[in-house]
């Protein structure tokens, strides 16, 4: 062994969650708390228990398979792959894994020469397969991804592929099936309270009751939204509550929802329109977070079902106008006009 891999390289300095005191030096405290308290071993990932311990048998058996994980941001898909690598190879597993984020080019170019280049190497003094890690790897070209099926069956023998994103469908199937894939759902509520309690212990945040709802709620099974949001109110306010939570996000409060949406329903078209338009100015909301926020509270309205039927469709359209860069003023005006036909197709009926 040379002596230069003795001594941590720079390249190693991404030492993730609480492994990072030992590996890089860095100061923890420091750290974001996404990556302060991201999970060290299989055990350590919230959720997803049948997954861990299916990866868990393999790596027992010694018959790891190339790996697919997908779905949603925040469920656990990088730690989980991360502390399958400190199980294989213990606190070095730096040198052992090439992990390429959707930061890094990855064309094909990127496949021909940087994966392939780790891939046909073997390592010396050192037994078993190496760890490619392909994070975001939906957002890889077509051609990228041909590439890579080959790298994948040619090199099998000394290298395991993970494949992490967010749309399966996004990958080739040529790709799929020569993977073993694990679907990473929302977390639950009760998993993400658990998690947040213990850093909010660790952290000696103060927060209400109603303020933890709110967090949990806007969350929504995402663990790294509702650590960012938590670290971030904590840095801004003493005491976090409701309010303190919905102003950090940007996100609209519930009882604004209510009002827009019950004018929507109640008051003429005018009123509605302008009352709904300084609303917005004054607390610099968005109509796309007004469209969510109204997704939820519609659920509560009782209405005929085919006038929430067209009302829910309604809601989906606009957003989708909105994501296509379509004017918030013109939308806003189809959406006051949709809600009136709404409460008249109820009548009706």
């Amino acid at each position: 062994m040379r002596d230069d891999e003795s001594t941590p390289q720079p390249s190693m300095s991404k030492g993730k969650g609480k492994a990072v005191e030992h590996e890089s030096g860095y100061d923890p405290e420091n750290l974001p708390w996404v990556e302060k308290y991201r999970p060290v071993t299989l055990d350590d990932v919230v959720s997803h228990k049948d997954i861990t311990s299916t990866i868990e048998r393999f790596i027992e058996q010694n018959r790891l398979p190339h790996l697919l994980f997908y779905g949603p941001p925040g469920t656990g898909k990088t730690s989980t792959i991360l502390a399958v690598a400190r199980r294989i190879y213990g606190k070095d597993y730096r040198r052992q894994i090439l992990e390429l984020n959707a930061s890094d080019d990855r064309g094909i170019d990127v496949v021909r020469e940087q994966i392939k280049n780790f891939a046909e190497t073997r390592t010396l003094f050192q037994k078993g397969y190496k760890l490619i890690v392909l994070d975001e790897a939906d957002m890889m070209t077509t051609a990228a991804q041909s590439a890579l099926r080959r790298v994948i069956e040619q090199y099998t023998r000394n290298v395991r592929f993970c494949i992490i994103c967010n749309y399966v469908n996004k990958i080739i199937p040529a790709i799929q099936s020569r993977c073993t894939r694990f679907r990473f759902s929302p977390l639950p509520i009760a998993e993400i309270e658990k998690r947040v309690n213990t850093v909010m212990e660790a952290e000696g945040v103060k927060i209400t009751e109603d303020g933890k709802k709110a967090l949990l709620k806007l969350s929504k099974g995402d663990m790294r939204r509702a650590l960012n949001v938590l670290q971030a109110c904590h840095a801004a306010y003493d005491l976090i509550g409701e309010e303190e939570i919905y102003h950090c996000t940007g996100s609209p409060q519930p009882a604004d929802i209510e009002i827009v949406v019950n004018s929507m329903l109640a008051d003429d078209f005018t009123t509605s329109y302008k009352m709904i338009s300084t609303l917005k100015v004054e607390r610099g909301l968005a109509l796309p977070d007004l469209i969510n926020g109204a997704y939820d509270y519609i659920e509560t309205i009782d209405f005929k079902p085919h006038a929430r039927i067209y009302l829910l469709d309604f809601l989906a359209t606009t957003e989708h106008r909105l994501s296509s860069g379509a004017n918030e003023k013109i939308q806003l005006t189809a959406l006051l006009g949709a809600f009136k036909n709404a409460v008249e197709i109820s009548s009706k009926s």
